[in-house]
């Protein structure tokens, strides 16, 4: 078992717990990082080598997300130790069970992540009484299926250009991760004139540089294939994403898919992820110092959870919608405006406006983290 101590601070985790139940092979951690803004929100992540430091960073970024949108909830986040790619009845079996060994964790509220979708909610649901992202059958704002982390990713890209010396059409972008929330975030970024030269998946890299038909690859992805089996472009492993020269990048995947090691083959303007912590901290740095802009991950795809708050406080897909627009673009023109002002890295922007509303609510509680 990691030893998660060394990653707690004044700001928590408040929790961490390891889920084990051999009768149908879960092994899950959970971990609640603050809620002195609300219940947390966090998305359940599948994939057979997640870990607690995962748990734990993602956690931590969603306290930093929801407090930066100024939501009234903390950060939290679950991994589940499997391959998303099961048989559909195992899979239910197992997502039920993690749903009832945290029935009693109600400072967490579970939300579709990397390996979950609405389906999977819809059984924590149906278990607890207690999830968001859940399909319209049920009630809920299926974040996924609309694209709002893409709807608001794409927003903060339109702020961001403000700051960068070309404009969105005929942008030249790349995704790495084409899933929900990167085919979404293309979606949204070649309707305004855009053109998607390079798209990668787990099975490997397409590149066109005269552009790639968006709504073909969705299809393909859709009907369970990949990428490269797209027919009109060079297919390539999946690494090599991060090689195609663009103006816009957007990682969309795992944590620190760029890092020391990779940082010098990327070659883009702007940075948008639509993933959390895709960078290490060091190849952040080192893309500020050689003028390439990246919007911190947590100001530019907190439209997920945004719509997952949305949700659960009784709104409608139409205020989803509107929500995330005003509150990623205002935040986003916030940091930048800052970072520019105090020549800072946009993350240095970032963190001290998301923990200086994190200790503000801290500070309004008996306890300092619950």
């Amino acid at each position: 078992m990691e030893d998660i101590f060394r990653f707690a601070d004044e700001m928590g985790p408040a929790k961490v717990i390891h889920i084990f139940e051999p009768s149908v092979g879960l092994r899950a951690v959970l971990v609640v990082d603050n809620v002195a803004c609300g219940p947390s929100i966090g998305g359940v992540r599948m994939a057979p080598d997640v870990s607690t430091e995962e748990a734990f960073r993602l956690a931590r970024s969603m306290t930093f997300k929801n407090a930066a949108v100024g939501l009234p909830h903390g950060g939290g986040k679950a991994v589940i130790y499997a391959d998303p790619k099961m048989a559909i009845d195992k899979k239910e079996r197992l997502i039920r069970a993690f749903a009832c060994a945290i029935r009693d964790i109600v400072e967490y509220i579970p939300g579709p992540d990397m390996g979950t979708d609405e389906t999977c909610m819809a059984w924590v649901k149906d278990e607890i009484d207690r999830a968001v992202g859940l399909p319209r059958e049920v009630g809920g704002i299926p974040l996924d299926e609309i694209g709002a982390t893409g709807f608001g990713l794409s927003h903060s890209v339109d702020v961001a250009l403000k700051f960068c010396d070309f404009h969105l059409k005929g942008a030249r972008i790349v995704v790495q991760g084409f899933g929900s929330v990167g085919k979404h975030a293309a979606r949204f970024l070649t309707s305004k004139g855009a053109v998607l030269i390079g798209a990668a998946d787990s099975r490997g890299t397409i590149y066109n540089p005269r552009g790639l038909d968006v709504f073909r690859l969705i299809e393909l992805k859709g009907a369970g294939e990949s990428v490269v089996d797209y027919s009109d472009g060079e297919k390539m492993d999946r690494e090599a994403v991060i090689d195609i020269e663009c103006d816009i990048w957007i990682p969309a995947a795992r944590p620190d898919i760029v890092n020391e090691d990779n940082i010098d083959r990327l070659k883009t303007k702007l940075v948008a992820p639509g993933a959390n912590i895709p960078f290490t901290a060091v190849s952040e740095k080192i893309l500020h110092e050689r003028g390439v802009l990246v919007i911190p991950d947590f100001i530019a795809n907190a439209g997920g959870v945004i719509c997952a708050a949305v949700e659960y406080h009784g709104g409608t897909q139409t205020l989803a919608f509107q929500t995330i627009e005003e509150k990623i673009r205002e935040n986003t023109l916030q940091v930048l405006e800052e970072a520019a002002n105090k020549k800072v890295p946009p993350r240095e922007s970032a963190m001290a406006l998301s923990i200086r509303r994190v200790k503000k609510a801290m500070s309004c509680r008996r306890w300092s983290i619950n």
